[in-house]
This record gives structure tokens, C-alpha cells and sequence, in this order.
């Protein structure tokens, strides 16, 4: 079985090409990866199978916060095991430093958002204190880190998603829009045809149901790795205190920072708060002296090194960073 760290070339080049279109045809891939259809079909479906990479189709996010949990002794997992049905809870961290999990929470908009920090945490047993930062703008989206296995040409020449055909429908049905929820996100490249089969909707409908949503930005799809698998293996979370004008310079330049994988400001003690894969743990210590320098004004206020994930985007995540399974929504 392959081990953390050793992905060969073609594995690396497949994943960077999925992050860029999750849902494009190995035929399209094929003269892109340099490998044939059927090789990039087989190699995905142990990539999946094994819990390496996985795809998501997903909602873009609503009202989003960054939630520090403080937990009892000794009902630190439990607590973490208890968040994994919470639809809210989109990402779920076993954290270092002065906080022990951290949870990425999205909701519909802030009053689902304060319910959920107030009224759902509150009623957690174990959950000894809960400090919300409220999330005002991404900069950038997890959803845009890349693995930099490809060149810029090759990127280039991966077909962006298809329009919806000019003769389907602009609106999507709420029963079909709900099953395509269920569908993808346990499978973000789960054929047409096969969700057809299983919601029992006519496969043009899907399809045509697929690209509008897509078209509309109300569907989204990203291509995920476990980070140990990556040459990226250390997440950790960066929490800024920085002026106005600092977070304008930050705002325009924090996208040319290649280890940054979401970056945003809050309304909160912490006006910018920043996660980032690192290759070594060392590194931890020398971005945050760059970022210093980069944005002279700007003071670190804390940091957080990321122990293990529980949760990330309605999968389970093991000890070893892959994926053992789907997470069931809270009823």
C-alpha cells in the first residue's frame, strides 16, 4: 500500500487536475495527466477507496465562523465525536495551544449561526467554553489550494465545466436540488447515471440540474487530499491582530503566500485568521516571522498546530489523515 508522503507522479498530476475540475471526464483528463482513461479510473478509485483523496459537491458557504472549544478533561474526543453529525460543523480540529478543538462552522446566516454557538454547543456535554469568530470575508477558499503537480499549460488544458444546454430548465426543482445535496456530497463524481438510478429522476434532468447549479454558483465541487499524503504535512492556524490599512495590504498579497489555504477576516479580537499546510513543523516558527515582515504592523497573536482532524466536509478522518467514512447529519 502506498505510504504517507509517497505518491508516485501520475497520482500527484491526477489530484492536481481534480482540484482544478472535479468532476471532468478521464477522457478529458487523459492527454492532460499523460496516463489513458482507464489507468486514471483505476488509480482514482484506489485513491478513493483507500481514503487518500475524495471528492465533495457542496453548498458555497453561508454565514461562516471559526469556533474555539475548550473541553472537560478527559471528554475532549468524546466532545469531538459528538460535533461529527452537525451539519454546522463542516471541519473539526484537534488543536495545540489554548484551545482544544477548533471547529469551522457555516450556517444559513448569523441568527442559525448564533443558535448553533449558543443554543447546540451549549447543550454539548463536555464543552467547557466557546469563543466564536465570526467570519465577514474569505479571502481564500481551501478550495483553491493546489498541489502544483502540473505546469501552467497543462492546467490550461483542463476544460472548465459545461454550461447548462440552452433548452434546460433555469430553475431546479427543491426534491431534485435535495437529492443532488445527498448524492454528492458523499460522491462529488458520482455519474450521472448512477444518481439517476438512485433518486429515480431522468439522467437529463440531473445533468441539466448539475450545470445550472454550477452555472448559478449555488453547487460547488472540490478535490481533497489527506495532508499526510501530501509534501504538506503540518496544519496549523494563524490568529492576527492587524490595522485597517494592514488588512487591505493583506487582503491583496496574502494570495501570493503558496502554504495559506483559507484566509479571512472576522469581527472578532482577531481581525484575520489564516490556515496553512506546512512541510515541516520547523516552518511553523519561520512563515510567521515572513508574514511579520510582510506585513509590517501586523502582530501574530496566536497560533495553533493541528494535532489530528476528526471531521472535514462530512467525512471522518482517521488518526493517519485519510478518510474512513461519511459523517450522518444531525436529524
Amino acid at each position: 500500500m502506498t505510504q504517507p508522503g509517497q505518491l508516485d507522479e501520475t497520482d500527484s498530476r491526477l489530484l492536481h487536475a481534480l482540484q482544478i475540475e472535479p468532476r471532468a471526464s478521464w477522457q478529458e483528463l487523459a492527454p492532460v495527466v499523460g496516463a489513458d482513461a482507464a489507468t486514471l479510473a483505476r488509480r482514482w478509485s484506489r485513491l478513493r477507496g483507500e481514503g487518500i483523496a475524495w471528492s465533495t459537491g457542496y453548498r458555497p458557504p453561508g454565514q461562516m465562523a471559526l469556533l474555539e472549544l475548550e473541553c472537560e478533561h478527559g471528554r475532549l474526543q468524546a466532545v469531538a465525536e459528538g460535533l461529527r453529525a452537525d451539519r454546522e460543523a463542516i471541519v473539526v480540529d484537534y488543536s495545540s495551544g489554548s484551545r482544544d478543538l477548533l471547529v469551522l462552522a457555516q450556517a444559513d446566516d448569523l441568527a442559525s449561526m448564533s443558535q448553533y454557538s449558543v443554543d447546540r454547543l451549549g447543550d454539548v456535554p463536555g464543552i467547557r467554553a466557546v469563543r466564536t469568530h465570526l467570519i465577514n470575508e474569505l479571502l481564500i477558499e481551501a478550495v483553491s489550494w493546489r498541489l502544483r503537480s502540473l505546469t501552467p499549460a497543462e492546467v490550461h488544458r483542463i476544460p472548465p465545466p459545461r454550461p447548462p444546454r440552452p433548452r434546460a430548465a433555469k430553475t431546479v426543482p427543491q426534491d431534485l436540488e435535495a437529492a443532488l445535496d445527498e448524492e454528492l456530497a458523499s460522491d462529488g463524481r458520482a455519474g450521472v447515471g448512477a444518481i439517476a438510478a438512485r433518486t429515480g429522476f431522468a439522467p437529463q434532468r440531473v445533468s441539466d440540474a448539475i450545470a445550472t447549479l454550477r452555472a448559478q454558483g449555488r453547487l460547488r465541487f472540490r478535490t481533497d487530499i489527506a495532508r499526510t499524503y501530501s509534501e504538506w504535512p503540518v496544519y496549523a492556524w494563524y490568529f492576527i491582530e492587524a490595522p485597517g490599512k494592514v488588512v487591505e495590504m493583506l487582503r491583496k498579497q496574502v494570495t501570493t503566500i503558496p502554504e495559506v489555504r483559507l484566509a479571512a477576516t472576522t469581527a472578532s479580537r482577531y481581525n484575520v485568521i489564516l490556515a496553512v499546510w506546512l512541510r515541516r513543523l520547523s516552518d511553523v516558527n519561520r512563515l510567521e516571522i515572513a508574514l511579520a515582515e510582510m506585513f509590517a504592523g501586523a502582530r501574530i497573536a496566536d497560533r495553533s498546530v493541528v494535532m489530528r482532524i476528526d471531521k472535514h466536509l462530512g467525512r471522518v478522518i482517521g488518526p493517519d489523515g485519510r478518510a474512513v467514512g461519511l459523517a450522518e447529519d444531525r436529524a
